[in-house]
């Protein structure tokens, strides 16, 4: 790890720096630019922030980034049935919800990312990847590798190694897509498989693919040599100079307004309350003392937040009073492990001082906690 910050220190200052003046005042045709952030949020708000300020009538962009161990949904899809939270939360991955489309994608500073950025009018995504691909041939003839009809990218005729996905605004569009070089394939594969059962919704969905890194295929490449070789001939095919401009996406003066972007896709409303509706219907086969109880759990959402709730629990397993302020308190709540956490606790203060009332309350919140 040690070792990759300091090529990539290393990388970065034989780069020649565009001073922060030229970012506006670069000749008209293609600009080049990477981020200095491994943040997903910072580089999420720099692609927002490039479709909404910068003229691409008058010159086209291409952002390059990285970031650290990530998962990123499409604008448009759930996370509880895209990802695994929980083990997001054990492990400290990030999850962002981008602007544009498309399907769940692990990142880690294994995996390249590219945007393109030009009007609506330019944009053409197969274009773009096949830019991508004459690249990695300039730089290794030999790899076996296309764009297919769906956007992707394949080694072998069978590994993904690209994914993509796009926003088309008014008069600007993006198209971004991934490289997977030398990310951590047991650690995606874990992330990316949703444990939560009986969900129902009309996000879009996700298709799962087989992967593979380019690094496992030839072992003497280096995301430096892979970034520097798309940025060559990026800047060829738009007659532009081989000029990478290094941004920091923390930089208000270089990027008025970043901030906010920042903090807004890191709010819980953008990354959960966005999802599309969805219903829960589900059995929660609890063990308890010498039986197992089955209770019937059935929830709409919507927002991220459970709009109806109920609960099937065996008669005078819980007095009807309690069993009536647990789904009345749920319902509004955010459908989240701490908030929930935070309710039922607060409940089972005012609940009689019973020990074999607390088990049983404790064993159903827990249970309803996991759904989460």
């Amino acid at each position: 790890m040690v070792l990759q910050s300091l090529k990539s220190c290393l990388w970065l200052s034989c780069i020649l720096r565009t001073p922060k003046a030229c970012f506006w005042s670069t000749a008209s045709g293609g600009l080049i630019i990477q981020s200095v952030s491994n943040d997903v949020y910072q580089n999420l708000a720099v692609e927002d922030w490039i479709h909404d300020h910068m003229d691409l009538e008058k010159q086209q962009v291409l952002f390059l980034w990285r970031n650290s161990p990530a998962v990123v949904i499409g604008r448009h899809q759930n996370p509880w049935q895209e990802c695994n939270l929980r083990l997001l939360r054990q492990k400290n991955i990030k999850l962002a919800r981008r602007r544009s489309g498309g399907g769940t994608v692990y990142h880690d500073l294994g995996n390249i990312n590219l945007t393109f950025f030009t009007t609506r009018k330019k944009y053409e995504r197969m274009e773009n990847l096949k830019l991508v691909v004459k690249a990695l041939k300039a730089l290794r003839p030999q790899l076996d590798v296309h764009v297919t009809d769906r956007y992707d990218i394949l080694l072998d005729r069978q590994y993904k190694i690209s994914g993509t996905a796009a926003k088309l605004g008014r008069t600007s569009a993006y198209h971004h897509c991934t490289l997977l070089c030398n990310a951590d394939k047991f650690v995606l594969s874990s992330v990316l498989k949703s444990p939560y059962k009986g969900l129902k919704s009309n996000a879009t969905p996700s298709v799962p693919a087989s992967v593979k890194n380019l690094f496992e295929e030839d072992p003497s490449l280096t995301s430096e040599m892979l970034l520097d070789a798309i940025a060559k001939e990026y800047a060829t095919q738009h007659q532009i100079d081989h000029h990478i401009t290094v941004i920091n996406p923390a930089d208000e003066t270089l990027l008025p307004g970043i901030s906010h972007k920042t903090k807004e896709l890191q709010t819980w409303e953008w990354v959960y309350g966005k999802t599309p509706k969805f219903s829960v219907s589900t059995c929660l086969n609890m063990a308890y003392k010498d039986s197992v109880l089955d209770v019937k759990v059935n929830m709409d959402v919507k927002h991220g937040r459970i709009e109806v709730c109920n609960i099937d629990l065996p008669e005078q397993w819980l007095p009807p009073g309690l069993y009536s302020e647990l789904v009345k308190s749920l319902t509004g709540s955010k459908f989240c492990p701490n908030e929930i956490t935070t309710l039922v606790t607060t409940l089972l203060r005012v609940c009689p001082q019973d020990n074999e009332l607390h088990s049983r309350w404790s064993l159903l919140c827990e249970n309803m906690i996991m759904l989460m």
